[in-house]
């Protein structure tokens, strides 16, 4: 599976995110990366988003959430990251604020790739100290070049 640096690149990289809660926090990432995604269009991310976290938060804990979808007419997994400094109640496991984001969008047809990208996030996060890390630096390119660390 490829690194975490292999499923996204610097331009979907966001140190310092907007948003005080988890609609204004989904809705920055939508309008962001929806440019970058094949036919999503802004609204339409933000509503399957918003329809995922409604079956059950993605906040899986330690200041860390994996909001995810999967979209129609996307040909490879498409990760970006991004850091809300003040950190926002996303009813995560451990009821901690959470201020790492890692938004994954995957083709429909390929659910494999999907379950695998989210335990290569999940895997990362919970080695080592990388969240402390980005969480420590503002800059773009240090956090992207994190995201190439092995998990």
């Amino acid at each position: 599976m490829p690194s975490l640096a292999e499923l996204t690149r610097p331009e979907l990289v966001f140190p310092d995110l907007p948003g005080s809660d988890s609609p204004t926090v989904l809705k920055a990432l939508s309008d962001r990366v929806a440019p970058y995604v094949p036919g999503a269009g802004a609204d339409r991310l933000y509503r399957k988003l918003l329809e995922r976290e409604e079956l059950g938060s993605t906040g899986i804990g330690s200041g860390v959430a994996i909001p995810h979808c999967k979209m129609e007419k996307l040909e490879r997994t498409v990760l970006a990251v991004a850091v809300v400094r003040q950190g926002i109640d996303f009813q995560a496991m451990d009821n901690q604020p959470v201020r790492l984001f890692f938004l994954l969008i995957s083709p429909h047809k390929a659910p494999a790739d999907h379950l695998q990208a989210l335990a290569n996030i999940s895997r990362w996060v919970k080695n080592g100290h990388h969240v402390e890390q980005i969480l420590g630096t503002l800059s773009r390119e240090k956090i992207f070049d994190l995201l190439g660390q092995e998990g």
